[in-house]
């Protein structure tokens, strides 16, 4: 099965021959050593969680002002939420300013008629921008559907496809503009309070800490650089050390294919490849052991819309579709169905 074409090329300039480019940058990745890794979508996808945005009544319903507790401790109650139960906001940093079902672009799954948008102008407090970046999140309900967490022996993995627009559509802005990530949980030494009033104290203790690993779409734009041309990429969180590095160019608009999977081990793996067709092993990007963290338990996935938060410029609008959460070593019985795979 063809890979479906990509929307629109970035300039002539930029490296030509993207898998060439892909398979040099392979061999370069910053990898750790640790058991195979397994291809996202692998296994039995869970029934009942996730989305396909093909319900023509589907709809967010904000409950604005958005939390912003990341800045000023505001949660903003209630949280937002779909009707259909399957997304809601971050009580951490809030959701996407539009949250939107539309109309598939070209090129998309066979038979997709729905997909959503999101896009922020204001990522940071609602109406008070700071001139900095910030970040909206919108965050998949999976735990709370299957009232209870995905052991990592289960050998979760999500995929998703993500939309592109032009170029030109862009927010013309360098930096993070749009984030596909995990919520995954170790035991580790985290700060704990102890005591109350003048006698609290903050200590250091073996206890639950919850991490975030992913890919943020990332962008060098001319219109505030040095460069000549604009230029893309994937940028991978995280390694060992807790710091990003560089992954793959972004050499095509159009539909993206991007998966994540974690192992028994605890190790994640990232996967990607331009087009809508299942990832495979030659969509390889790395494997990580972030903040050289083994993960215990798999929460949920969300994704980041990023803006530069200065009251006039819109983020770039991405598209998702068709998220899917699988694993490949169920514990317990559950809804699932077996993907169809190239």
């Amino acid at each position: 099965m063809n890979r479906t074409k990509p929307h629109q090329r970035f300039e002539i300039s930029w490296k030509t021959k993207a898998a060439a480019a892909a398979l040099l940058f392979v061999s370069n990745m910053p990898t750790a050593e640790a058991q195979r890794a397994v291809v996202p979508g692998s296994g039995s996808e869970i029934v009942g969680v996730s989305d396909d945005f093909e319900d023509p009544n589907w709809a967010y319903v904000p409950n604005n002002p958005k939390s912003t507790e990341d800045i000023d401790e505001n949660q903003r109650s209630p949280m937002g939420r779909t009707t259909n139960g399957r997304w809601y906001e971050g009580v951490k940093r809030g959701h996407p300013d539009v949250v939107e079902r539309v109309r598939t672009p070209a090129g998309g799954l066979p038979g997709s008629q729905g997909a959503l948008l999101m896009r922020s102008k204001f990522t940071g407090i609602p109406g008070r921008p700071e001139n900095k970046m910030h970040q909206d999140d919108f965050i998949c309900n999976i735990q709370y559907r299957l009232k209870r967490k995905i052991d990592i022996s289960e050998c979760p993995s999500v995929t998703t496809r993500v939309f592109l627009p032009p170029v030109a559509q862009w927010e013309q802005r360098s930096g993070p503009h749009f984030g596909f990530r995990l919520a995954l949980e170790t035991t580790a030494m985290v700060d704990k309070e102890k005591g109350i009033g003048i006698f609290k104290r903050t200590v250091e203790e073996m206890g639950n800490e919850i991490y975030w690993p992913g890919m943020f779409i990332e962008f060098e734009s001319k219109a505030d650089s040095t460069r000549t041309q604009d230029y893309a990429y994937l940028r991978v969180r995280s390694d060992q050390r807790g710091g990003d590095f560089r992954g793959p160019q972004i050499t095509t608009t159009g539909w993206w294919t991007l998966g994540m999977s974690v192992t028994p081990d605890g190790m994640v793996h990232y996967y990607a490849s331009p087009g809508v067709d299942d990832l495979t092993e030659e969509d390889y990007i790395s494997s990580q052991f972030p903040y050289s963290y083994r993960a215990e338990r798999f929460r949920t996935f969300f994704y980041n819309v990023c803006s530069a938060d200065d009251g006039r410029r819109w983020s770039t609008a991405f598209i998702v579709d068709d998220p899917k959460v699988f694993v490949l070593k169920p514990k317990q019985q559950m809804a699932s169905r077996q993907p169809t795979r190239r």
